[in-house]
């Protein structure tokens, strides 16, 4: 069996699903799906440490280590070296998701023996797929990858004819970061469309771009998904209290126009588990495109998946409403919050909440 080494989540997703797990000897410090594959040996890691920093704080470090030339990953290249792979798969999409072009052309000259390289560089849904059946061929199991691929499309062919006769088509804005604000891009305005509703401002098949609040509130969604790239649902909810919360880092003005756009003011806002269905292009953006659905037209398409794919964003709490009795008491001249409220708020803050739910 070939020894693979994957600089990618979506990857080492793809590899798992095609049976051949046990080939792979290494992956990224994001690497989390299979649970299984988080045992082995970590090759790639971030260079910021971003679990400690809110996301204009990441903007910002991301921009600078660009504009300087400097990489944010950090290769062990002993433990690649020492782990001799006959097959690396990496990308070249984009500089933040990943080691990419130059930095792994760096890499390979360290390595006593050149491996095989495959790039997954997928712009759209079509393209994933193309991907998985390029690796299937890559490592002896194309037929598999076939049946994956076919199943996939299947699945997602019965979800369109499904709502395209629905009879609207709401406005859908995809937030793929929060401060600044970004637009969805590449595959994720395709899944929106089959979900059966409408993205403009997001670039199908291309680069996801800033938009400013004005443009935002121009489009007037009447559906909001905030699926920060790279995050969790947990860690999603944690920047959405940071930047939209009653003692946001965000401006006055900015948060004002959040409040006011259509989607906010029907209460229809949704957090989403952003690295399981959307930011990661393999198989499971089928599920994504199906939680989209969900959250798009909920009487019409139910949410067989996980119940931690997404939450409904409280946004009572985000304007700083707290209730006695609902969300807190008061115990020796402590405020103690209760566990509707922590679960309401979507994560854990470290803080050893009496009542703490996670």
């Amino acid at each position: 069996m070939p020894r693979i080494v994957s600089f990618l989540p979506s990857a080492t997703e793809m590899v798992c699903a095609l049976g051949m797990e046990d080939s792979l000897v290494g992956i990224t410090h994001e690497c989390d799906y299979p649970e299984s594959v988080k045992s082995k040996p970590v090759v790639v890691r971030n260079v910021l440490p971003i679990e400690t920093m809110n996301q204009s704080e990441i903007d910002r470090a991301v921009a600078q280590r660009l504009r300087e030339g400097l990489s944010l990953y950090q290769i062990d290249e002993g433990l690649l070296a020492s782990l001799a792979p006959d097959l690396i798969l990496t990308q070249n999409l984009c500089q933040v998701c990943a080691p990419s072009g130059n930095e792994v052309a760096q890499v390979l000259k360290a390595l006593p023996r050149e491996p095989e390289i495959l790039w997954l560089t997928p712009r759209s849904i079509t393209e994933i797929f193309q991907n998985v059946l390029d690796l299937g061929t890559a490592i002896g199991k194309r037929k598999t990858a076939e049946s994956l691929v076919t199943n996939c499309g299947q699945r997602l062919d019965k979800l369109q004819a499904q709502t395209s006769s629905l009879p609207n088509r709401p406005r859908v804005f995809c937030m793929e970061w929060l401060d600044p604000v970004y637009a969805c891009g590449h595959w994720v305005p395709e899944q929106v469309k089959i979900a059966g509703g409408r993205d403009e401002i997001g670039s199908d098949g291309g680069e996801s771009v800033r938009v400013s609040w004005e443009v935002l509130a121009e489009w007037a969604p009447e559906v909001l998904v905030i699926m920060p790239c790279g995050f969790n649902l947990a860690q999603t909810m944690k920047q959405i209290w940071q930047h939209l919360g009653p003692y946001a880092s965000l401006a006055p003005e900015n948060r004002s126009a959040f409040f006011n756009l259509p989607a906010v003011r029907n209460d229809r806002v949704y957090a989403v588990d952003a690295n399981s269905y959307f930011a990661r292009p393999g198989p499971r953006v089928v599920e994504g495109t199906e939680l989209l659905a969900h959250l798009i037209s909920p009487d019409e398409f139910s949410w067989h998946g996980p119940a931690t794919a997404y939450l409904k964003v409280d946004l009572e709490l985000l304007r700083g409403s707290f209730v006695e009795g609902r969300d807190y008491y008061s115990d020796a001249g402590s405020i103690v919050f209760t566990e509707g409220y922590l679960q309401r708020r979507g994560y854990c803050c470290g803080s050893g909440c009496r009542h703490c739910p996670y």
